[in-house]
C-alpha cells in the first residue's frame, strides 16, 4: 500500500480525522469556560496540543479567531 491510509468517506486520514475532533472538543471548552479559570494552554494541553503557537495557529484556521477571542467571548 502506497501513500496514506484515507477514510474514504471523511476524504480524511486517521490522523486529520483525529486532530479534527480533538479541536473541536478544545472549542467547546473554550467556549463553556469561565475566563478566570481556564486558559488557553490549559484547554490546548487537555486535548493534546502541546506546542500552544500550532494550537492557536489550527484554531484560527477552522474557527476563524483566536482561542484567547472565543475564551474571553
Amino acid at each position: 500500500m502506497s501513500g496514506p491510509v484515507r477514510f474514504r468517506h471523511l476524504d480524511s486520514t486517521p490522523l486529520a480525522h483525529l486532530r479534527r475532533v480533538r479541536l473541536a472538543l478544545a472549542h467547546a471548552d473554550l467556549r463553556a469556560a469561565e475566563p478566570g479559570t481556564a486558559t488557553v494552554a490549559s484547554v490546548a494541553m487537555r486535548w493534546g496540543f502541546a506546542h500552544p503557537g500550532r494550537f492557536a495557529a489550527a484554531y484560527r484556521s477552522a474557527y476563524g479567531r483566536a482561542p484567547s477571542s472565543t475564551l474571553r467571548a
